[in-house]
């Protein structure tokens, strides 16, 4: 996502919490900046974004810790600044042993849509469009997309 958005004319850096991300992230797109670094202190100065992309990302985030995260999103967000979130909902928490024939392991914790933007709204963001998309086969959960914008003034 990272490279598609910079292709538009964005000025992008990607983040992510695995140095093996980034590192296969740096490798497919040398030309652009990529850092290893938390959702909950993300190493920019406050007001400093102009957008995040929380992209299938926060689902993996325990719930108790999302109010942490949506609050970092909003200091390091500028004034009028905007947040895309996409991600899956529900109300699962699924830890699986296996996926796509690898062992692996990892938490997801799906909530409900409205959950999230609650959320939001309580870091201080305003959400100005969502989505949710029903599952139709082979999909096997819902996903939703939430646009949220940082005001202007407190």
């Amino acid at each position: 996502m990272t490279a598609y958005m910079a292709g538009l004319g964005l000025s992008m850096i990607g983040v992510d919490l695995s140095p093996k991300m980034t590192e296969l992230a740096q490798h497919s797109s040398p030309a652009l900046p990529f850092a290893v670094g938390s959702m909950t202190a993300m190493g920019f100065g406050d007001g400093a974004l102009g957008g995040i992309l929380a992209w299938y990302s926060t689902h993996h985030t325990p719930p108790e810790w999302l109010p942490t995260v949506f609050a970092e999103f909003h200091r390091t967000l500028a004034p009028g600044g905007h947040l895309l979130l996409g991600g899956y909902v529900g109300d699962e928490h699924r830890r699986p042993a296996q996926a796509y024939g690898h062992p692996v392991s990892y938490a997801s914790y799906f909530l409900p849509l409205d959950r999230i933007a609650e959320l939001l709204g309580r870091a201080g963001l305003v959400v100005t469009a969502r989505l949710e998309q029903i599952p139709e086969p082979p999909v096997k959960r819902p996903h939703a997309y939430l646009l949220a914008r940082k005001p202007e003034s407190p």
